[in-house]
C-alpha cells in the first residue's frame, strides 16, 4: 500500500530498529511507495514512511537492467572509490531539496533480502552494488 511521505524531521533523526519477518509488509509498502514515486526518487528508507525499521527499497542498476529492491538490516562490509554528488530526499519539506554528499561508487553489502510482489528475492548472502547513493540506517 502506498503510504504518506514523513516530514517530522524529528522523527526521520531517530535510530531505527532491526526488521524482522513481522516487517514484510512495511518492506512491500515501502517499495509501493517508492514505486509511486518513481519519477523523482530512486531510493527511500522506512523512516519515510513513518516506520522506524531498518528496511531500505531502492532501483538497483548495477544488473543488465534496473531491478526494485528491498533489504532488510542491510550491512555495509566494505566501500571503495569516493566520489562527490548532489542528492535530495522527498521528506524535507518544500520537496526535494538537492546537498552535497561525498559517497561510495562501490559498496559491499551482507542483506536479508526478502521475498515481496515486484520481483525481489530471499537470499542472505554477499552482494556487492555500483551505487550512486545509499541509505545507512544506524546499527
Amino acid at each position: 500500500m502506498i503510504k504518506e511521505l514523513m516530514h517530522d524531521p524529528i522523527f526521520l533523526a531517530g535510530k531505527s530498529e532491526i526488521a524482522t519477518k513481522e516487517d514484510l509488509q512495511v518492506a512491500q509498502d515501502l517499495l509501493d511507495t517508492l514505486m509511486a514515486h518513481r519519477e523523482s526518487c530512486v531510493g527511500m528508507a522506512a523512516n519515510m514512511i513513518g516506520v522506524r525499521k531498518r528496511i531500505i527499497a531502492f532501483l538497483d542498476e548495477s544488473g543488465r537492467a534496473p531491478t526494485y529492491t528491498v533489504m532488510l538490516n542491510p550491512e555495509i562490509i566494505k566501500k571503495d572509490g569516493a566520489y562527490d554528488t548532489e542528492e535530495g530526499c522527498l521528506s524535507l519539506l518544500g520537496g526535494p531539496v538537492s546537498v552535497s554528499a561525498i559517497r561510495s561508487s562501490r559498496c559491499s553489502i551482507r542483506p536479508w533480502r526478502c521475498k515481496l510482489a515486484r520481483k525481489t528475492s530471499l537470499a542472505g548472502r554477499l552482494r556487492s552494488f555500483s551505487m550512486r547513493w545509499i541509505i545507512v540506517m544506524g546499527f
